[in-house]
């Protein structure tokens, strides 16, 4: 007969085993060190209802995709008179273009520095390295571009800490290592114009150019910083609470900026991912611990939306995709000759509005 004893030499795995294993596992990943060293933010609103100007719309559904498959992400672009991650810190990755007020294309290069450019020749001339940066410190993650009238060239850092192929630690960090700089081709030097920002990144001159816009990608705001007249020296908050994260600004040509939408932050039943987060430092590390960089891109509704802005900071027009089916993740919104051109950071192409 068989015997209902377990047999000799079994042993069974003890209840506790499993919280203990479960135990183990995130105290070591508690005492790795984080890659990141994220601050407190709370977004003091929720995100804006999508109502009246922000009502959702297929308005951009009527764009055409042109150079299809012969693009890489073309963030920025400018005309003239006439009409892989891992390299990029070597290769350089051309994230601002203007043309100057000579017909020199002057670039901002996220890792190598402040370009100009003969576009007819493609002479080259370095006006400001990263290395060497302005003030002391180096530049890391050179982002927007404006060229005023005068030929004054101001242009952002990003970070101080993070380069462009890092900069979803940038955004989830929520630090303020920013800085919109300035560059005199007369006196071939540069200066710190404002520091402490977050994420600066698209900046625009108003018509007048006595104050200029940045946008603060990672807490989504733009802010007016006033460069001449009674105001001069003066910060303010242009517009807050937007319903995405702020690319580059454009002005058009009927006045209103128009501000391209890299990733959408709408309301919904639960609160957007960096919202929920923004107050939680150690939830932050954590995540940044046992996520690789490409797995933040799940988290991200492909939705195509820039917005137009009067100069009032009131959003008056949004123009949207909401399934991505032409286009998503809208970084510049360029006018030229009656056409609107959208811009991007990883897409293979441009769109082209009507």
């Amino acid at each position: 007969m068989a015997s209902s004893r377990p047999r000799e030499g079994r042993r069974r795995f003890p209840a506790w085993g499993f919280p203990a294993a479960v135990l183990v596992t995130f105290a070591s990943i508690y005492f790795l060190p984080s890659p990141i060293d994220p601050e407190p933010f709370i977004f003091e609103k929720p995100p804006p209802a999508l109502v009246g100007s922000l009502q959702v719309n297929k308005k951009l559904q009527s764009g055409q995709r042109i150079f299809t498959g012969r693009l890489k992400g073309p963030e920025s672009f400018t005309v003239d008179d006439e009409g892989t991650p891992d390299y990029e810190p070597v290769c350089g990755r051309p994230h601002g273009v203007r043309m100057d007020q000579d017909g020199n294309l002057i670039v901002v290069d996220s890792y190598l520095g402040l370009y100009k450019v003969n576009p007819r020749t493609g002479e080259k001339t370095l006006l400001l390295s990263s290395e060497k940066g302005v003030d002391g410190l180096p530049f890391k993650f050179l982002n927007g571009l404006e060229i005023s009238k005068k030929n004054l060239i101001y242009f952002t850092d990003s970070s101080s800490k993070w380069e462009r192929r890092h900069h979803k630690y940038e955004v989830i960090e929520t630090n303020h290592l920013g800085r919109l700089l300035a560059y005199d081709p007369v006196t071939r030097t540069g200066r710190t114009v404002l520091s402490g920002l977050y994420m600066a990144n698209g900046i625009a001159l108003s018509p007048y150019e006595d104050y200029i816009l940045i946008a603060e990608t990672s807490i989504c705001r733009i802010i007016r910083y006033w460069v001449s007249g009674a105001n001069a020296g003066k910060k303010e908050v242009f517009v807050d609470n937007l319903p995405g994260y702020p690319d580059n600004i454009r002005l058009s040509s009927t006045g209103l900026y128009r501000v391209g939408i890299s990733t959408t932050r709408f309301p919904s039943f639960f609160s957007p991912f960096l919202d929920a987060l923004g107050p939680y430092p150690f939830l932050k590390r954590f995540i940044a611990k046992v996520t690789p960089l490409s797995f933040y891109s799940i988290f991200l509704h492909k939705h195509g939306l820039f917005l137009e802005i009067n100069d009032k900071g009131d959003i008056v027009a949004s123009f949207h995709d909401p399934d991505g089916s032409v286009t998503w993740a809208v970084s510049d919104v360029f006018e030229h000759n009656g056409k609107v051109y959208l811009g991007n950071t990883e897409l293979p192409f441009l769109v082209v509005l009507e």
